[in-house]
């Protein structure tokens, strides 16, 4: 949620945001409207209420002639309070509505437009030459069919289309991947949290994902509970309501959760094996800071991304998203993109979103400050997830095909150096 202060001394920042997210510019007028009405209904409404109480303190002082008009005119009074009451509820009902609908402002130098519309900012290591090195490289599933890593099939049984099971060295890989991120989250003071994967939908809305991507989550009506397709979801709550303490700088936390996702409209060569799929585990970083400091936190978060990718050894680009295609909480965001030999393009591993003090403000989270209490901001980023397998199994594959282990990655693998 935007400060309403700031959409009524800005609305053009506001409308230049709503342009460039290709988005409905009106919005602003229409919330700037309800703001309005809902002052306004909220000061009839405590006007009403001050004559009340000071007609109703007089009632004891009144001589019996003047009794009678004084209750009628009380009585009037209390009509008219409550008539008042409820149109600055509809009114407040209205203006939170309109405000639950605008999406976050974005940053200076966020590229308008939509999906396509990212701005690469650089290409990092050497794509490999399959066909200098004498070989058609397969796709991941193939790979990890051939190594006896995945099991599509007994996952669809099982549960459906795009859900699988991950078999042997496999898993461990994954499981590798994942403590290999948390051991560096910890290096760089993040928490550990295992987080609850399923939420209330004051949670789920206050971290903007009950919006345009709504269809995208699974949804449980017996317990009006949602599954979540991050721990973002779950760590934005964790001090909903509360105060912190963020003296000593930002207060960080690593999220390891299974996600779900329903992929809803997901159609073509992402449905083979799991490079979309429903299910999978991911560990995220998340941090609450300071507003001042966010920009040089989401730097931050961005060179610990590519600090992990590294270890994974994968040749991959940076991209700043379009406005047009950021979710709703996000002011900014960054993608790395790793490279897929088989559909000769790059694939989003990680992400990290600068969401300012939307989310937070929504959530209620607040820091002190000299002069008393501020909203906090909030940010997120992918350490590592199940998707990252798809890139390792193709860039790394061998003649032979077995699967060259990262250096990095070894340790948590018991030395092997090659999965045959």
């Amino acid at each position: 949620m935007i400060d309403i202060r700031f959409l009524r001394e800005n609305p053009e920042v506001a409308r230049a945001s709503q342009r460039a997210r290709q988005a409905d510019e009106n919005l602003i007028d229409e919330i700037i409207a309800a703001d309005e009405t809902r002052r306004a209904t909220l000061i009839a409404f405590e006007d009403a209420r001050a004559e009340q109480k000071s007609i109703s303190r007089n009632i004891g002082k009144a001589t019996p002639e003047e009794r009678a008009e004084i209750l009628s005119k009380a009585k009037e009074l209390a009509e008219q309070v409550k008539e008042l009451e409820v149109k600055a509820n509809l009114a407040n009902e209205a203006f939170t509505t309109a405000m639950f609908k605008l999406p976050n402002l974005i940053e200076d130098g966020v590229p308008q437009g939509g999906e396509d519309d990212f701005q690469v900012l650089k290409e990092v290591g050497t794509i490999r030459d399959f066909a200098k090195e004498g070989f058609t490289p397969k796709d991941h599933l193939d790979i990890a069919e051939g190594l006896d890593l995945i099991d599509m099939a007994r996952g669809t049984k099982i549960s459906g289309s795009r859900f699988y099971f991950l078999k042997g060295l496999g898993a461990r890989l994954e499981l590798a991947l994942l403590t290999a991120a948390a051991d560096q989250a910890e290096k760089y003071g993040f928490q550990m949290l295992t987080t609850p994967t399923l939420v209330n939908p004051e949670i789920m809305g206050g971290t903007g994902f009950l919006g345009a991507h709504a269809d995208e989550i699974y949804y449980l009506p017996a317990d009006d509970l949602y599954l979540t397709g991050t721990s973002e979801v779950a760590l934005a709550g964790y001090h909903k309501d509360e105060i912190i303490d963020l003296s000593a700088g930002p207060k960080r936390y690593m999220g390891w959760s299974t996600c779900y996702r329903r992929e809803a409209g997901s159609y073509g060569k992402d449905t083979r094996g799991i490079i979309r799929v429903h299910q999978f585990n991911k560990v995220e970083m998340f941090s609450y800071c300071d507003p001042a400091q966010a920009s040089e936190e989401h730097d931050r978060f961005l060179a610990w991304e590519e600090e992990m990718i590294a270890k994974a050894e994968l040749p991959y680009r940076v991209i700043v998203t379009a406005a047009g295609d950021l979710g709703s909480s996000a002011a900014k965001k960054y993608d790395c993109e790793a490279w897929l030999p088989t559909q000769n393009r790059y694939m989003e591993v990680t992400s990290t979103s600068n969401c300012t003090t939307f989310q937070a403000r929504r959530l209620n989270t607040r820091f002190r400050t000299e002069n008393g209490t501020a909203t906090v901001a909030t940010l997120n980023g992918t350490l590592a997830t199940t998707r990252w397998l798809v890139a390792m199994l193709e860039n790394h594959q061998q003649p032979d095909g077995s699967l060259y282990v990262p250096e990095a990655l070894r340790p948590y693998l018991g030395g092997r150096e090659v999965i045959s």
